[in-house]
């Protein structure tokens, strides 16, 4: 772990206590980022509304943590696992709309989805030399199109 990350932990530790939790934050490296899994009485607040607490943390953090301080070092806030569970859900939806996509032909939408959903499902799709991944909307939250690729 690098000083950065011990960085990043307490400024995670610093905003939840200043929410009056005490949460242990234990990291998960990964070939794609560092998970910080956020553990402890009442975590919980942050899975509130479909995890919406969830992803304003990962923003904050996101924000206080620009790329060019951490380089490409990316950084994904979970607690208790929820992220990385909604993860593996969102890669298997997406792998299964483009395999339909190759077998059918017909474009297949996914969203509205935040830049970190967006991100899975491109890397998914990339799989899958048949087809590609196209994002359209003009808010943080947009729709991806997947579709065959062209000859």
């Amino acid at each position: 772990m690098s000083e950065f990350d011990d960085r990043v932990i307490n400024f995670l530790q610093d905003v939840t206590g200043a929410m009056g939790l005490t949460l242990d934050v234990a990291t998960e490296e990964t070939p794609d980022h560092v998970r910080l899994n956020l553990t402890g009485e009442g975590a919980d607040v942050f899975l509130r509304r479909k995890g919406e607490p969830l992803d304003a943390l990962q923003v904050i953090v996101n924000t206080a943590f620009r790329r060019e301080d951490r380089g490409e070092r990316h950084y994904v806030v979970d607690v208790q696992g929820f992220r990385k569970e909604q993860d593996e859900e969102l890669r298997t939806k997406a792998r299964e709309l483009a395999a339909k996509v190759q077998a059918s032909g017909e474009e297949e939408e996914l969203g509205p989805l935040n830049p970190y959903a967006r991100r899975i499902v491109h890397l998914a799709v990339a799989e899958n030399p048949a087809v590609t991944t196209e994002s359209f909307g003009e808010d943080l939250l947009k729709t991806i199109v997947i579709s065959l690729k062209r000859a």
